[in-house]
């Protein structure tokens, strides 16, 4: 726990009568000065103030002075916070999207309360308890409140289905609902494995196992690990991952701060990957825990870093819990990697310059040619094989993969940001669900054998067109091969699952080719040239 930041909240806090009592600092005069300035304001200010939002305040204040990761968390805001991180909630189990004032459901969470009594993909919610939800301006949190609840508890719920003459009606009885962090998962090739993770939970490590051991199954001998855009969690999950692919007492990380000796983390036991070639996918979102993961690997040569240079959060947070039921994420340490790089980029230029330096990589083009990017601690760090690596500001990926804009319109900007698209994938899964199914009876077969008709292309159009985007033929021609594999991908979707839609883009992005370059590393001499660690 940070003392001296404890200490300076306690004064404001007992001023409005807290409990908390705690050891006050050596400095009495700066803590003196927030005690005096809020008894003179209780006391003397000339208009009636919110105490609490001043304390708040306070504490937002001293937190920004510190570091962009340390942050307060209002109690209200807090399970919900940690929802994601813990990997389960109580609810409905659906996923949804708010659509012109409209709420269509785009998944059923398998196994889940919804889809247990036949709620779908593409169902539109216009009631809840009564209460009519179409068109009234709800927000997501709107729906939340209503649907979100104690497990047992009750919500009817009004539906329209296409191909129905009349709203469906549904008891749904909430549940505990999972929060999966293992997005997809599947064979990419007959040797090879792929899996996406999205973040670093409670429950991370047992949906790994269990879809590392199916693939192993299905012949799996190397693996594509995607952490592209998992932005963090658990320290502790990220170890446990690493731990599947490093020998026993090979070091994965270690931490070390002002207050906080240093402390070394050793892989423990046998992984279920310590063999095999691995190819781990990284990008500008892969943060934190993904790059715990992604700098072992690359320090012990352990396996191939694919992508762009990672986001570059190298701080350690503890939650520190105050007396109104509130939360401080309090950063205590830096983490290293086995090598003793330091990946937190620079933070010296305040809190708005460090979250747009991940924007400014794109006026640099630094996503776009590897020649741009340059490391900000020039010290060389050596790995197991004693290549060269950098620290001061995320993991440079062995093998850089630009982004290719030559796709991008503001056609396909509009037809994404409008929900467009994911409507109109939904409404045409209501309309073929059966026929589909009987033509592709797999996600393989689909992937392999579905195209966008023309048909189908001038109905994405003039449906684009009724919603007010114009119809651009120049945005069209240049996105046409992105938008209708977004299309394709969104039906796999709706069709099968999150892991269908992943299997689908990842086999002929135009856009992002780092699976396929992946793939082509598995085929080619790259792990030997790159001297990677035989396997």
């Amino acid at each position: 726990m940070h003392l001296r930041l404890l200490t300076l909240l306690i004064p404001v806090l007992t001023a409005f009568g807290s409990t908390v009592k705690a050891q006050q600092d050596n400095d009495p005069q700066t803590t003196g000065k927030l005690s005096s300035l809020m008894y003179h304001i209780d006391r003397m200010y000339v208009d009636d103030v919110d105490k609490n939002k001043l304390v708040d305040a306070a504490i937002v204040s001293m937190l920004a002075e510190l570091d962009p990761h340390s942050i307060y968390i209002p109690k209200e805001d807090l399970e919900e916070v940690n929802e994601p991180l813990k990997g389960n909630f109580e609810g409905v189990g659906i996923q949804f999207n708010i659509i012109r004032d409209t709420i269509y459901v785009v998944d059923a969470i398998p196994g889940g309360p919804s889809e247990r009594i036949g709620i779908r993909a593409g169902d539109r919610i216009v009631s809840i308890d009564t209460e009519n939800v179409a068109g009234v301006n709800f927000k997501n949190t709107d729906v939340m409140k209503r649907l979100r609840g104690k497990k047992g508890t009750k919500v009817d719920v009004s539906i329209l289905r296409k191909g129905e003459q009349t709203p469906l009606d549904f008891t749904i009885t909430r549940d505990r609902i999972p929060i999966f962090s293992v997005e997809a998962s599947y064979m990419a090739e007959p040797t090879v494995g792929y899996i996406k993770v999205s973040r670093f939970s409670a429950t991370t490590m047992k949906e790994f196992r269990e879809k590392l051991t199916e693939l192993k199954t299905a012949g799996m001998k190397d693996l594509i690990l995607d952490l592209q855009g998992n932005g963090g969690g658990y320290l502790r999950t990220a170890i446990e991952m690493a731990d599947e692919f490093l020998g026993e007492r090979k070091l994965v990380v270690y931490t070390e701060g002002r207050t906080s000796p240093r402390e070394d983390t050793y892989a423990t036991k046998d992984g279920l990957f310590e063999k095999g070639r691995l190819v781990v996918l990284v990008d500008e979102g892969s943060a934190s825990a993904s790059e715990i993961v992604s700098g072992a690997i690359q320090d012990w040569d352990r396996g191939l870093i694919v992508g762009r240079r990672s986001f570059g959060k190298g701080l350690v947070q503890r939650p520190v819990m105050l007396s109104d039921g509130s939360a401080v994420r309090l950063t205590v340490s830096r983490y290293y990697t086995p090598s003793g790089r330091s990946i937190q980029k620079s933070y010296e230029e305040g809190v708005e310059a460090y979250q747009r330096e991940r924007s400014e990589r794109w006026a640099s083009g630094e996503l776009t040619s590897a020649d741009s990017i340059h490391a900000a601690d020039t010290v060389k760090y050596f790995t197991m094989n004693k290549r060269v690596v950098y620290g001061g500001g995320g993991i440079t990926p062995d093998v850089f993969v630009p982004i290719d804009t030559t796709y991008s319109s503001d056609y396909f900007g509009q037809l994404v940001r409008r929900g467009i698209l994911n409507t109109f994938a939904l409404a045409q899964v209501d309309e073929h669900r059966n026929e589909w199914l009987t033509t592709y009876p797999n996600v393989e077969v689909f992937a392999q054998h579905f195209e966008v008709s023309e048909a189908m292309a001038k109905a994405l159009q003039d449906q684009a067109s009724k919603e007010e985007v114009e119809f651009s033929a120049e945005g069209w021609e240049r996105s046409k091969e992105l938008i209708e594999l977004r299309l394709k991908a969104l039906i796999a979707r709706d069709l099968w699952d999150t892991s269908a839609y992943w299997q689908v883009i990842n086999a002929v992005n135009p856009v992002d080719r780092s699976f396929q370059k992946a793939i082509e590393a598995l085929s080619n001499d790259t792990f030997q040239r790159m001297g990677m660690a035989k396997q």
